[in-house]
């Protein structure tokens, strides 16, 4: 049984799974399935629109972002180290279960990369008149790529009206040990770039 956690939580994710090595994150959300005709559908924004959410992971060193190889998105989809796998781009959000997912290798992890930082943006925001607002059911969670055991979830909630990225969650080494950590802020970055200039 996976483990839920509410934003501001943190979790051991190896001192409890002794062996654990390679880990799915699943990330999903839906579009807010509204009708045509009302203020969203006049404005061209709206869950009838194509919402392209992207998630990315940010690899910090010592808690900055010092080289856009650290960056994994749809545009890099593989760490140069090989820890971090991207498996593609999911353009509409539609569909049951995870929208993106990425390949984590925690061994192989360089040893001066002490932060993973999962964050979504949505694709063309600003054109496309569209925010987390428009957004449900968003959640990410972690499964042991072993034995396909979800080990914990976490349902982003709140209301993120406005917000047109997202910090979702952080893994991140903790002594000999890694962690995950419920993030869940949103921000009003238009695009990653934006996103990453935060850790820099």
């Amino acid at each position: 049984m996976a483990i839920v956690l509410q934003k501001g939580q943190r979790i051991d994710l190896t001192k409890g799974n002794p062996g654990l090595e390679k880990i799915m994150v699943g990330l999903g959300w839906d579009p807010i399935q509204r009708k045509s005709g009302g203020l969203l559908g006049m404005f061209g924004g709206g869950g009838n629109a194509n919402f392209d959410i992207d998630a990315s992971v940010i690899m910090l060193q010592d808690d900055k972002f010092v080289s856009n190889e650290n960056l994994i998105y749809f545009g890099n989809l593989q760490s140069s180290c090989g820890s971090i796998v991207h498996t593609g781009d999911n353009l509409t959000g539609e569909g049951e279960g995870d929208d993106e997912q990425i390949l984590i290798n925690l061994k192989s992890i360089p040893s001066h990369i002490n932060k993973l930082v999962f964050v979504v943006n949505i694709y063309d925001c600003v054109a496309r008149k569209q925010d987390f607002g428009m957004v449900e059911n968003a959640f990410i969670r972690v499964v042991n790529s072993a034995t396909r055991e979800e080990l914990l979830k976490f349902n982003l909630s709140e209301d993120y009206s406005g917000s047109t990225s997202l910090t979702v969650a952080e893994i991140y080494r903790h002594g000999s040990d890694w962690k995950f950590a419920a993030v869940g802020t949103g921000t009003r970055d238009t695009g990653l770039r934006e996103l990453v200039r935060r850790y820099t």
